[in-house]
């Protein structure tokens, strides 16, 4: 479902196949063990998420939750500690949006601090509205907190468009585009070369990521640091 390759202080998690990855429980778990394995490595600094094939992420496995006795209710709940294992994660995230990122697939590439996008193929989409589904609550604060003009929210909450990688550039909501899914992948690995290569203090890096968006950490239930934790850090230092 996916897989890892270190390159350097890089980890790329590259989501797997031609399908359209959508998050079902089996790629979900994927996913938080791959997020858990750069998190417990020493020697990692920075990672890039990318997919194979025409999607990066398609959104929820509704067809598993069509036919599933738990229903759509248990991929929302599921999906909601791996958002929060990337906005936690304690070094600088890169998605490399490959092909269509769509529902819960655009939250995961936005929930990256940097998002690359392929220009010549792919959009960014919250379907929610043409489908009939409210948005989760972690879903919006996610989207106020990665989209900050508040008529690009409005057209992707209210008017579920989809968005170009050149338009979502020129709206601020990812930071380059790039000609194909190969070039995507290599600029973000550039772009995760050079953050690790800053050799920021991971605890840090996490603490003040935490910091900047303290409304979606308490709605993904990311514990927040103490101030004691804060002062012992700042001991530390001295």
């Amino acid at each position: 479902m996916c897989t890892l390759e270190k390159r350097g202080r890089v980890l790329i998690l590259t989501l797997t196949g031609s399908g359209e990855h959508r998050l079902g429980p089996g790629l979900i778990s994927s996913l938080r063990s791959a997020l858990a394995t750069a998190r417990s490595d020493p020697t990692v600094a920075a990672l890039v998420t990318a997919g194979e094939g025409r999607f990066f992420s398609n959104g929820l496995d509704l067809a598993w939750a069509k036919n599933s006795s738990e229903g759509l209710s248990t991929l929302v709940r599921l999906v909601k500690p791996l958002i929060a294992d990337l906005i936690s994660l304690p070094m600088p995230t890169v998605a490399a949006v490959t092909g269509h990122a769509a529902a819960a697939g655009m939250m995961l590439a936005v929930a990256h601090d940097y998002v690359y996008m392929r220009g010549d193929r792919g959009v960014l989409y919250m379907s929610e509205l043409d489908i009939g589904l409210p948005f989760p609550d972690y879903f919006m604060d996610l989207m106020q907190a990665k989209i900050t003009d508040p008529r690009t929210l409005r057209d992707v909450t209210l008017r579920a468009k989809k968005i170009t990688g050149t338009e979502a550039k020129e709206r601020g909501i990812v930071d380059k585009v790039c000609q194909s899914a190969s070039e995507t992948v290599a600029e973000a690995v550039k772009m995760a070369e050079e953050l690790a290569g800053r050799n920021w203090d991971k605890g840090v890096y996490a603490s003040i990521r935490l910091s900047v968006y303290p409304k979606l950490c308490k709605s993904l239930e990311i514990p927040q640091e103490s101030d004691e934790a804060v002062r012992k850090h700042f001991a530390s230092r001295l």
